[in-house]
């Protein structure tokens, strides 16, 4: 009898510590939980590997501060880890890496850049029933599947295009130069087609004219062709969506061929706004204009984070890599709130989360609607002047006053 009640007993106290180790989702809560991992994942190898990298390095750096603030309080301090994942560039890569982060017990994932590549690790995270946070990837059909577990916190393609069109324009309207006839040189792909549709759209609604030339990314050294066939058009306006290395040499081009324009004007661009572009473009950058998502440059917060990565890694923290470090703090105050590491309730926790103090120029709090979209996501205007980026649009973010027209 006596080893009866002790079997009994023994019974009764195992079932008692793993109910008060997991909970109903499968997820572990309080002093059970040491250690929480996340997925970051980037093209770290391959044409894309620079920006990669440093986002990789701008979730390394986040993990880091948070572990040193204390870890999750509500899970007692657990701290978390970070594994990261290299997509080199490519969906089908991206889509395996995703599930290894899972496999090896990502509760979340950041990423990815690339348009085509989140769209499969989306579908990856949504299968397994892990919340995905994009730090990068504009494209519309991203959100468009119905999926449950995919957070976006810039604006998608159809914002970018469109609200950088209205920018355009206004600038255009208050300088006396309003715009008849734009060209719009972009690349091939996701990418580059959902944000000119989006702004086709909205120049057609303000009667403007725009004719569109593409190029295919892969193995692009010279921008010449491209740029004199927008040229021809005669537009007020040249305008390019594009990743670093080619945009670049678009407005190389641009400035060497000196055709009779109002501006050169970037939306969703990889180069236009990044901290490199004024030295690497030289001449060539002076008074080019951006609408694009921006880290808050009058944000004390941002300017300490982007002081310390540039001390900790050698290059400066750009954009993107502010937005990898912002995927980073939703994920942590997910587990705050939802008090667990059970991703559907991380899922669940994102979904309703309300940040506050966002690090990028957003005009209200990082808030999802029902699709997973911020729906305070929104562009500003940039222009380069004396070799520096400064915002120039708008007001409450504005570090200088704008050129326009640039001759």
């Amino acid at each position: 009898m006596q080893k009866l009640m002790g079997v009994a007993t023994a019974v009764l106290l195992t079932t008692t510590l793993v109910a008060c180790s997991d909970d109903a989702s499968g997820g572990r809560s309080g002093g059970n939980v040491d250690e929480v991992t996340i997925g970051a994942l980037h093209p770290l190898t391959g044409s894309l590997a620079g920006v990669g990298t440093m986002m990789s390095n701008a979730a390394k750096m986040a993990v880091h501060d948070l572990n040193e603030d204390g870890g999750i309080e509500c899970l007692d301090g657990a701290q978390l880890r970070l594994e990261t994942g290299d997509s080199k560039g490519t969906a089908s890569t991206g889509q395996s890496e995703a599930q290894r982060l899972i496999d090896n017990g990502a509760v979340a994932l950041v990423g990815t850049y690339q348009s085509d590549v989140t769209q499969n690790v989306a579908a990856v995270a949504e299968r397994s029933g892990v919340p995905l946070v994009i730090d990068v990837a504009v494209d519309d059909a991203i959100l468009e599947q119905g999926y449950q577990n995919t957070f976006r916190i810039q604006p998608d393609a159809t914002s970018m295009g469109t609200d950088g069109g209205q920018a355009l324009f206004e600038i255009a309207q208050q300088n006396g130069q309003p715009i008849d006839r734009v060209s719009y040189i972009h690349l091939e792909g996701a990418f580059g087609q959902s944000v000119f549709d989006a702004f086709a759209a909205e120049a057609k609604s303000a009667g403007v004219e725009v004719s569109e030339t593409t190029y295919s990314p892969t193995n692009f050294t010279d921008a010449t062709t491209v740029v004199r066939q927008a040229a021809a058009k005669n537009p007020d306006v040249i305008l390019v969506t594009g990743y670093y290395p080619d945009s670049l040499l678009i407005a190389q081009a641009v400035h060497q061929l000196n055709p009779e324009i109002d501006a050169l004007y970037g939306i969703a661009n990889g180069a236009f706004d990044n901290t490199s572009f004024p030295a690497d473009a030289g001449n060539a950058a002076t008074g080019v204009l951006s609408a694009n998502y921006h880290f808050d440059a009058t944000d004390e917060r941002v300017q300490d984070i982007r002081q310390r990565f540039e001390e900790q890694y050698g290059q400066p923290m750009e954009t993107a890599a502010v937005l990898t470090y912002q995927a980073a703090v939703v994920i942590e105050q997910a587990l705050e709130d939802a008090c667990t590491d059970a991703p559907a309730e991380v899922r669940d926790a994102i979904a309703a989360a309300k940040i506050e103090d966002p690090l990028l120029a957003f005009d209200g709090p990082i808030v999802f609607d029902e699709t997973g979209q911020n729906k305070n996501a929104t562009v500003i205007a940039m222009q380069v002047q004396n070799g520096q980026v400064e915002q120039v649009s708008p007001e409450q973010f504005k570090t200088s006053d704008i050129v326009y027209p640039v001759k």
